[in-house]
């Protein structure tokens, strides 16, 4: 993937010096062909074609403001609630992620949206202590991780 990025960031240079425009408009142009190109040519390269992975990547990201939104529109209504009923508790959480960047990856979504903390990663890396604000079942909130973060990070990343 960095290898076809890389191609296409020297085909558009090449476009924008070839139609002798050195501004914005003309390497986006050049960027497009780019990737175009590489589409065309994917068979001859080794790697999946990058802009697949890219796709992949925006849905992680558009994943995760989508739980940022619905946990602070949660974390609002425990706040406004006259009687504060929480049931705080802390959670293992079984990953089937490999690498380190993975498991960061991971840690930090989880500790990003509002409600939940990464508190600790085992020393085999395939568990994730996690507290969470409110626990209604612990089940329920790790298949709703399982099922959300880990499978779009997976996603990116094999």
């Amino acid at each position: 993937m960095p290898f076809q990025i890389v191609i296409n960031l020297i085909l558009a240079a090449m476009w924008m010096f070839l139609s002798e425009t050195y501004n914005v408009k003309t390497f986006i142009v050049g960027y497009l062909l780019g990737i175009a190109l590489l589409f065309l040519l994917q068979r001859f390269i080794p790697d999946a074609f990058y802009m697949k992975k890219a796709g992949k990547v925006i849905k992680l990201i558009l994943l995760f403001i989508r739980e940022l939104i619905l946990s602070n529109i949660d974390i609002v209504k425990h706040v406004y609630r006259p009687k504060l009923d929480i049931q705080p508790g802390i959670f293992a959480l079984p990953t089937e992620l490999k690498s380190n960047w993975e498991i960061t990856l991971l840690a930090n979504l989880i500790t990003l949206t509002p409600g939940t903390l990464s508190l600790v990663i085992s020393d085999d890396y395939s568990v994730i202590y996690v507290h969470a604000m409110d626990i209604a079942d612990v089940e329920e909130s790790i298949s709703e991780i399982k099922e959300t973060f880990e499978k779009a990070i997976m996603e990116v990343t094999r």
